[in-house]
């Protein structure tokens, strides 16, 4: 039975795009850039707060970029639970899973603060291990680096951990770090990316992730 999962957040655990979109375009805005529909930054997140500046304005120089992101975290810092959602039934998945003695985590491309926040504020009777976000002593997924490091707060056999995540990136990640990858279809990237990146399993309601928690690699 698995012992640990592994949760990606934006667009697994949370709809956080909204939010995303509005700290991104207010960032574009102060620096005199157009804005973005909010539908486009579907396709711009998933590998960390920068390349989402760097998507969402390719022409600028990297000294426009750190400017860019000191405007989304002043921002995002204040707004980031504005409009951001839970998905339909990832309270009673987490619940069950825990009451299943199976530990919880987070590994996230969000900066670690973000995470921490959103984290407390929409499951603050979750119990999770641990909370991973982007450090920047650590490289972003798809670097397997924020699985091992989870794997050193709660030491588990690869067989036993199951990583849950929306995209290609978190596919990827689970690859590189040799576990078990669910793919979810609720999230922010169509289904034919997830197969393509040769998810393990693909779900489209957190109610089958249970199914899996006997399975092996």
């Amino acid at each position: 039975m698995k012992q640990l999962a592994i949760f990606d957040l934006d667009g697994t655990l949370l709809n956080t795009i909204a939010d995303l979109g509005a700290s991104t375009n207010f960032a574009l805005s102060e620096m005199g850039y157009p804005e973005h529909p909010l539908t486009a930054y579907n396709f711009m997140v998933g590998n960390g707060v920068r390349k989402l500046m760097e998507r969402a304005q390719p022409d600028a120089s990297p000294e426009t970029i750190d400017m860019l992101l000191d405007h989304f975290r002043r921002h995002y810092d204040i707004h980031c639970t504005d409009t951001t959602q839970i998905y339909p039934g990832i309270p009673e998945l987490l619940a069950e899973l825990s009451s299943r003695g199976v530990r919880l985590a987070v590994a996230t491309n969000k900066y670690q603060s973000a995470a921490e926040k959103i984290i407390s504020h929409f499951f603050p009777e979750i119990k999770f291990e641990t909370v991973m976000g982007q450090v920047p002593d650590r490289p972003v997924k798809p670097d397997p680096s924020v699985v091992f490091a989870i794997l050193g707060v709660c030491p588990t056999a690869k067989r036993d951990v199951l990583y849950i995540g929306d995209s290609a990136v978190d596919m990827e990640t689970a690859r590189r770090a040799c576990v078990e990858s669910v793919g979810v279809t609720w999230g922010f990237r169509p289904v034919s990316e997830l197969r393509k990146a040769c998810a393990d399993h693909v779900v489209s309601n957190p109610a089958e992730i249970m199914k899996f928690l006997d399975s092996q690699p």
